[in-house]
């Protein structure tokens, strides 16, 4: 089993592992921009049981997580030279809001299998805990629909939380193929403290149920921020490590320049990411980056300048890289499969799935309902009076300055509450409505829309993965697995 000793991930015999890999996400959770719905997946997992049936939105689920990865997409992930998928689970695949404490039947069934066939290719695989009851930030991918991070006010979600994770841990303790379990994904916790304490009843109740597996610990402010964490972490938590997510700038449509690999900007790209990772660099501690990435343009929406976008976009990506080899940093690149913003394969445009979603996923993109990488350019006009009215009636820019903020500013606020949560909303029936009247056959077909070989794989991105692979085999090395 793989454990953290000091800085360094090792193997059974203490010899350096480093973790290269993406995020299993839009699987296990659900996104919007990842599978082209509006709102939280339990929004739309409950108008579709509204429009279809129980049965039949039951039916279309189970296929989807059936064929969202199977063999074809290991063997796939593998060929890249990776060696690690961090797997985005959601809590309430494992027990229900009305029924707490009480594991559904059946409910490791999909993630057994995965684990699985990872292992056959010799894929490591991490358990990332993506969403907690209440939420543990106000994020779409979060799924609770709010923007208050419900999760450190109330108790008993926590409670619930620690249980599960207990049951994962008993589940999993002997499954040698699983690098460690990553306890909570981005938690924003306005007053640091609850965290830390969520932190030291988690590991308690995973080492009584799996003395062996790595524990991986988010940040705080969505992996950014480890000031309020203890100084006695090392010896706190032994056999930890901590994740950043180390997302750049310049790798989305709001950059405040286009990425041209100028001094400056390779210096600002190092800043952020050495800021991230510097409490831990300070006492000796093992980092881990669990997200990081570009989005990419889209000839749909795009046009003719997509090309140009994305080769600028890779060379975010080969400086990050850069970075992270230099450090011999391990990293998981968010993310694997979507339906072509950010993914390394995407639905391919002309399957059932995405023929049927067409119109509504340009009516989407238009409206900037998504949060992830908007560009919202077409809709300014409404949301700018919003933004500016606040600051009118609050002039004292530190009364301004709410939690999460510098992540969320002014604008980003009125961003989230009103355009991904109020307007997407309303549009969460109408993506449902394109289920209506279909057969188990028709839920099927377009359930294996999001199949391997039904997808394209996006080459630039790739490309700059399997070089980098490639110049670590050609150094010499013995192991994949290993610099």
């Amino acid at each position: 089993m793989l454990r953290i000793n000091g800085t360094k991930i090792v193997d059974a015999d203490g010899k350096e592992v480093i973790l290269r890999g993406a995020g299993l996400g839009g699987w296990m959770t659900m996104e919007n921009f990842i599978t082209g719905y509006p709102g939280c997946e339990f929004q739309i997992r409950e108008a579709l049981t509204q429009v279809i049936g129980e049965q039949k939105a039951e039916y279309f689920l189970d296929k989807f997580l059936e064929y969202f990865f199977a063999e074809a997409d290991a063997k796939f992930f593998k060929s890249l030279g990776l060696n690690c998928i961090r797997i985005a689970i959601n809590y309430r695949h494992f027990e229900d809001n009305l029924n707490p404490r009480v594991l559904k039947p059946n409910c490791f069934a999909h993630l057994d299998r995965v684990v699985k066939v990872c292992a056959e290719q010799g894929i490591y695989t991490i358990l990332d805990m993506h969403t907690a009851p209440g939420g543990q930030n106000g994020g779409w991918h979060s799924d609770h629909g709010t923007h208050i991070a419900g999760f450190w006010i109330h108790k008993d979600f926590q409670d619930r939380l620690v249980w599960l994770w207990t049951e994962i841990a008993k589940h999993y303790k002997d499954e040698q193929w699983i690098a460690g379990y990553n306890p909570m994904n981005e938690p924003a916790d306005p007053k640091h403290s609850g965290l830390i304490t969520y932190y030291d009843r988690v590991y308690e109740a995973i080492r009584a149920a799996d003395p062996h597996h790595a524990l991986f610990f988010d940040g705080n402010t969505f992996s950014t921020d480890f000031s309020g964490f203890p100084d006695d972490a090392g010896t706190r938590w032994p056999n930890a490590a901590y994740s950043i997510h180390d997302y750049s700038v310049y790798g989305f449509p709001k950059s405040p320049e286009p990425y041209a690999r100028t001094d400056e900007q390779r210096r600002r790209m190092q800043r952020s990411y050495e800021k991230k990772r510097a409490w831990m660099d300070e006492r000796g501690l093992c980092v881990w980056n669990g997200e990081w990435g570009p989005v990419y343009a889209r000839t749909t929406y795009d046009g003719d300048a997509t090309d140009e976008i994305n080769e600028r976009r890779y060379n975010v990506l080969k400086d990050q890289l850069e970075l992270y080899h230099k450090d011999r940093l391990s990293w998981s690149i968010w993310l694997y499969k979507d339906i072509g913003f950010q993914g390394m394969v995407y639905v391919a445009p002309t399957t059932p799935y995405m023929e049927l979603f067409a119109s509504f996923l340009q009516k989407k993109f238009r409206l900037a309902v998504d949060s992830w990488g908007a560009d919202d350019k077409a809709v300014k006009y409404a949301y700018d009076p919003i933004v500016e009215l606040i600051k009118e009636a609050v002039p004292n820019e530190e009364d301004r300055r709410l939690y999460p903020f510098p992540v969320w500013s002014v604008e980003e606020r009125v961003a989230r509450l009103s355009r991904c949560q109020l307007v997407s909303e309303f549009m969460v029936l109408e993506w449902a409505d394109h289920f209506k009247g279909k057969t188990e056959q028709d839920l099927d077909i377009l359930a294996q829309s999001f199949k391997f070989e039904n997808c394209h794989e996006r080459g630039g991105l790739n490309l700059v993965l399997r070089g980098h692979a490639k110049e670590i085999a050609e150094a010499g090395l013995h192991r994949v697995d290993t610099y």
